[in-house]
Protein backbone atom coordinates (compact mmCIF):
# COMPACT_ATOMS: atom_id res chain seq x y z
CA UNK A 1 0.00 0.00 0.00
CA UNK A 2 0.54 3.76 -0.38
CA UNK A 3 1.86 6.30 2.13
CA UNK A 4 -0.15 9.35 2.68
CA UNK A 5 1.30 12.53 3.79
CA UNK A 6 -0.87 15.63 4.85
CA UNK A 7 0.61 19.13 5.19
CA UNK A 8 -1.90 21.68 6.27
CA UNK A 9 -2.00 25.29 7.98
CA UNK A 10 -5.30 27.60 8.85
CA UNK A 11 -5.75 28.13 5.29
CA UNK A 12 -4.05 25.21 3.55
CA UNK A 13 -4.42 21.30 2.42
CA UNK A 14 -2.34 19.42 0.51
CA UNK A 15 -1.81 15.92 0.36
CA UNK A 16 0.65 13.81 -1.04
CA UNK A 17 1.03 10.10 -1.98
CA UNK A 18 4.05 8.34 -2.32
CA UNK A 19 3.72 4.84 -4.28
CA UNK A 20 5.33 1.65 -3.30
CA UNK A 21 8.64 1.46 -5.24
CA UNK A 22 9.95 -1.81 -5.78
CA UNK A 23 13.56 -0.19 -7.06
CA UNK A 24 13.38 1.70 -3.38
CA UNK A 25 13.80 5.12 -4.79
CA UNK A 26 10.16 7.46 -3.23
CA UNK A 27 8.45 9.65 -5.38
CA UNK A 28 5.81 11.75 -4.74
CA UNK A 29 2.73 12.81 -6.27
CA UNK A 30 0.09 15.43 -5.07
CA UNK A 31 -3.39 14.19 -4.81
CA UNK A 32 -5.72 16.67 -3.25
CA UNK A 33 -4.82 20.79 -2.58
CA UNK A 34 -6.84 23.40 -1.47
CA UNK A 35 -7.14 27.07 0.40
CA UNK A 36 -9.50 28.22 2.43
CA UNK A 37 -11.11 31.20 2.22
CA UNK A 38 -11.78 31.10 6.09
CA UNK A 39 -8.59 30.62 6.86
CA UNK A 40 -6.67 33.72 5.49
CA UNK A 41 -7.06 37.53 6.11
CA UNK A 42 -8.61 39.20 9.08
CA UNK A 43 -12.36 38.34 10.92
CA UNK A 44 -13.01 42.04 10.53
CA UNK A 45 -12.49 42.18 6.71
CA UNK A 46 -15.16 39.24 7.01
CA UNK A 47 -17.83 40.83 8.56
CA UNK A 48 -17.47 44.76 7.27
CA UNK A 49 -15.86 45.80 4.35
CA UNK A 50 -15.36 49.43 5.84
CA UNK A 51 -15.21 48.73 9.73
CA UNK A 52 -13.33 51.57 11.62
CA UNK A 53 -13.06 53.92 8.96
CA UNK A 54 -16.24 56.80 9.74
CA UNK A 55 -15.85 58.28 13.59
CA UNK A 56 -11.71 57.70 13.80
CA UNK A 57 -10.83 61.41 14.00
CA UNK A 58 -10.35 60.67 17.71
CA UNK A 59 -9.62 64.20 19.79
CA UNK A 60 -12.17 65.78 22.00
CA UNK A 61 -14.66 66.11 18.95
CA UNK A 62 -14.54 62.64 18.12
CA UNK A 63 -15.06 59.23 19.15
CA UNK A 64 -12.43 57.32 18.49
CA UNK A 65 -14.58 53.40 17.71
CA UNK A 66 -12.87 50.19 18.43
CA UNK A 67 -13.51 47.58 16.02
CA UNK A 68 -11.36 45.22 17.28
CA UNK A 69 -11.81 41.09 16.70
CA UNK A 70 -14.17 39.29 19.09
CA UNK A 71 -11.89 37.03 21.16
CA UNK A 72 -15.03 34.34 21.07
CA UNK A 73 -15.77 34.81 17.25
CA UNK A 74 -11.96 34.12 16.39
CA UNK A 75 -11.78 30.85 18.73
CA UNK A 76 -15.77 29.69 17.19
CA UNK A 77 -14.05 30.26 13.50
CA UNK A 78 -10.80 28.58 14.11
CA UNK A 79 -12.40 25.43 15.88
CA UNK A 80 -14.97 24.89 12.94
CA UNK A 81 -11.62 25.29 10.60
CA UNK A 82 -9.99 22.37 12.33
CA UNK A 83 -13.02 19.98 12.73
CA UNK A 84 -13.47 20.72 8.84
CA UNK A 85 -9.41 20.10 8.34
CA UNK A 86 -10.00 16.53 10.84
CA UNK A 87 -12.86 15.68 8.86
CA UNK A 88 -11.26 16.25 5.19
CA UNK A 89 -8.49 14.44 6.56
CA UNK A 90 -10.49 11.48 7.98
CA UNK A 91 -12.12 10.97 4.48
CA UNK A 92 -9.62 10.80 2.36
CA UNK A 93 -7.83 8.51 4.15
CA UNK A 94 -10.66 6.50 3.91
CA UNK A 95 -11.21 7.08 0.38
CA UNK A 96 -7.24 6.33 -0.23
CA UNK A 97 -7.07 2.99 2.19
CA UNK A 98 -3.85 3.94 3.39
CA UNK A 99 -1.90 1.74 6.23
CA UNK A 100 0.02 4.57 7.31
CA UNK A 101 0.44 8.58 6.97
CA UNK A 102 2.28 10.69 8.39
CA UNK A 103 1.05 14.46 9.15
CA UNK A 104 2.56 18.11 9.38
CA UNK A 105 0.69 21.04 10.51
CA UNK A 106 1.91 24.23 12.84
CA UNK A 107 2.06 23.45 16.62
CA UNK A 108 -0.35 25.55 17.69
CA UNK A 109 -3.06 23.38 15.81
CA UNK A 110 -1.26 19.78 15.00
CA UNK A 111 -2.76 18.49 18.49
CA UNK A 112 -6.02 19.87 18.18
CA UNK A 113 -6.16 18.40 14.46
CA UNK A 114 -5.08 15.06 15.69
CA UNK A 115 -7.56 14.89 18.37
CA UNK A 116 -10.30 15.51 16.16
CA UNK A 117 -9.85 12.45 14.04
CA UNK A 118 -11.24 8.96 13.80
CA UNK A 119 -9.80 6.49 16.34
CA UNK A 120 -8.82 4.15 13.33
CA UNK A 121 -7.10 6.93 11.27
CA UNK A 122 -5.11 8.17 14.57
CA UNK A 123 -3.85 4.89 15.24
CA UNK A 124 -2.18 4.94 11.51
CA UNK A 125 0.03 7.35 11.52
CA UNK A 126 3.35 7.45 11.11
CA UNK A 127 5.44 10.66 11.79
CA UNK A 128 3.72 13.98 13.10
CA UNK A 129 5.84 17.05 12.61
CA UNK A 130 4.61 20.08 14.22
CA UNK A 131 5.52 22.43 11.66
CA UNK A 132 4.01 24.47 8.41
CA UNK A 133 4.92 22.59 5.19
CA UNK A 134 1.95 23.58 3.14
CA UNK A 135 4.60 26.60 1.15
CA UNK A 136 7.46 23.63 0.46
CA UNK A 137 7.93 21.49 -2.07
CA UNK A 138 7.48 18.42 -3.11
CA UNK A 139 11.19 17.12 -2.64
CA UNK A 140 11.22 19.34 0.60
CA UNK A 141 8.42 17.41 2.05
CA UNK A 142 9.49 14.13 1.11
CA UNK A 143 12.98 15.10 2.97
CA UNK A 144 11.03 15.57 6.49
CA UNK A 145 9.56 12.01 6.46
CA UNK A 146 11.86 10.18 5.04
Amino acid sequence: MDTIIIAVDMGHFKAYRIPKSPIGKSKIQLIESYDSIEGHGKLSDKLSDKAGRDGMMGGRKGAAKGYGEPHSMTLAIEKKLIKLIANDINSLLKREQCEQWHFAAPKEINGRIIENLNPDVKAKVGKNIQANLTKFGKADILSHFE
